[in-house]
């Protein structure tokens, strides 16, 4: 079998692989448990995506290097579009599987509430659902689409929601661009989806000059808005562009608003198309319009937004873990020779053979970068032949040892000193406020509330424009202080307190 043996492994001391969920052309996708979080934590289940060369029929070592290098590129694109609405990556590492095969990985947040294509099948979305998930979805392309991220493959599979069902974000870019001026443009992206300049139906056409911008992704999320509105899938307009609705739906009161904009987004002209996320997010006005009217009586209207807002979700950290270098697995061979490694005992216990590593003498797991140097010396320990070996080794490392702990003392105390001394001046709290001081403006006069709730009264008052100061997050409220009123008002009451994250803009 070519699939990676992973079943009851731990990666890197902390991720226990509890079951595999499938495959793609070149990854293999598996839930694990992080054992070092808590229990009530939004990460406390993740998603471990391996990349796994060996699924290609015809495997060489330029086909190798390019998987390999798009795999980083996913990685490098998921931290450059760190967004509220955008999968987020939680970690990466490099080990080796029961069979001793090296791979990479990818650790990524695990969405329970499954894919918008599953929400579809379930039940049929109603308008202001709808509406509300395609605003969750151009806020997180908007933003990608500025940080210069072509996603490729927007559909309803690459759309997936937190267990309350609340927050959606989009995953999967694999096959984003991350330059503009990359070339050539090759065919992805699922049929039905894609737009025809990237199309895997079109087999002619100079793609190497098909243009890569927002335009491409705006066709697909037409046809992923035509799936939640319709809770069907566009197969008859598959490369071509959306002319109706499907026959019992003709007489909606949004049918035909929504029409204007899809004919339009599906053009197959790119050049035609919206050329922005916010040009796409206002031609839907009227249909946005529409589902807010449908709210019951009793439930108050929402701000018709002008530009698309984000919805933060539980567990979302702005900062991205450590950039991943990742290798061939010719350089991993060359760093960590299989045929040099200690021996692995094999232990019959059952039906299979189960691997232990003989210096621990624990069931093999899959090991960190860190262990593998462990499994790479020759010979063996017990031999007499190496006994002074060992006795030079032991000397050194005791040499080592003490060098470390001294640099250790020294390196703390300096950093002690210098700690004493900043906080003496005031000036740590002051560089530490500088780089992680949040800011954003009121899109709306909004009350502020004493806790993240609207369940309480009010003990103050935010004006639109109101400039503020992010002080804490929690799920999708934001603490905030008030550095400049929007206008003058006698009664705004405190200048600190919570209020609810889609009435603030945040400034990049």
């Amino acid at each position: 079998m070519r699939e990676l043996s992973l079943t009851n492994c731990r990666l890197d001391k902390r991720y226990d692989v509890e079951e595999r969920l499938g495959q793609g052309s070149y990854a293999e996708i598996f839930v694990a448990r992080d054992i070092l979080a808590s229990t009530t934590s939004p990460h406390s289940r993740v998603v471990v995506k391996a990349l796994n060369v060996f699924l290609q029929d015809d495997l060489d070592s330029e086909l190798e290097r390019t998987l390999v290098e798009n795999f980083q590129n996913e990685a490098i694109a998921l931290d450059r579009v760190r967004h509220p609405n955008i999968i987020s990556r939680l970690g990466h590492g490099t080990a080796r599987d029961l069979k001793g095969r090296v791979f990479h990985y990818l650790v990524l947040e695990f969405m329970p509430g499954g894919d918008l294509q599953k929400a579809c099948r379930d039940k049929t979305l109603s308008l202001k659902e709808a509406v509300g998930y395609i605003e969750q979805v151009c806020a997180g392309l908007k933003h990608a689409h500025r940080q210069n991220v072509i996603h490729r493959d927007i559909k309803p599979q690459n759309l997936l929601l937190t267990k309350d069902r609340e927050t959606v974000k989009i995953t999967d870019f694999g096959v984003a661009r991350i330059h503009v001026s990359d070339s050539p443009i090759t065919r992805v992206g699922t049929n039905v989806y894609a737009p025809p300049e990237h199309s895997p139906m079109n087999a002619d056409g100079d793609f190497a000059n098909a243009g890569l911008s927002p335009a491409s992704d705006i066709y697909s999320l037409a046809k992923s808005t035509y799936t939640l509105l319709t809770c069907e899938a566009p197969r008859i307009y598959a490369g071509r562009q959306i002319i109706d609705l499907p026959i019992t739906l003709r007489d909606e009161p949004w049918a035909q608003e929504f029409l204007n904009v899809a004919r339009r987004a599906t053009s197959d002209d790119p050049l035609e198309r919206q050329q922005s996320v916010d040009e796409f997010w206002s031609d839907l006005g009227p249909l946005r319009r529409l589902a807010d009217d449908s709210r019951p009586l009793n439930i108050a209207r929402t701000v018709m937004n002008t530009t698309p807002q984000a919805h933060v979700g539980a567990g979302f950290s702005p900062m991205a873990p450590n950039r991943p270098a990742f290798s061939t697995s010719r350089d991993l061979h060359l760093k960590f020779p299989l045929t040099t490694a200690r021996p692995v005992i094999r232990v019959e216990l059952g039906p299979g053979p189960t691997l232990i590593d003989r210096s621990s003498g624990a069931v093999a797991t899959a090991v960190n970068t860190e262990s593998l140097p462990d499994l790479t010396h020759a010979g063996s320990d017990d031999s007499p032949v190496n006994e002074p070996v060992r006795r030079q080794r032991s000397r050194k490392f005791a040499k080592r040892l003490a060098a470390a702990a001294i640099f250790l003392a020294m390196f703390g105390g300096g950093l002690y000193a210098a700690s004493t001394y900043l906080r003496g001046i005031n000036l740590l709290s002051i560089v530490t406020s500088a780089f992680t001081e949040q800011t954003g403006r009121a899109n709306t006069d909004v009350n502020l509330r004493p806790a993240p709730s609207a369940a309480n009264e009010p003990v103050g008052l935010v004006t639109q424009n109101s400039r503020l100061r992010i002080v804490k997050t929690q799920n999708n409220w934001y603490q905030v202080e008030v550095l400049e009123q929007g206008r003058d008002r006698d009664d705004v009451g405190s200048a600190k307190g919570w209020i609810n994250g889609k009435y603030v803009d945040l400034d990049n």
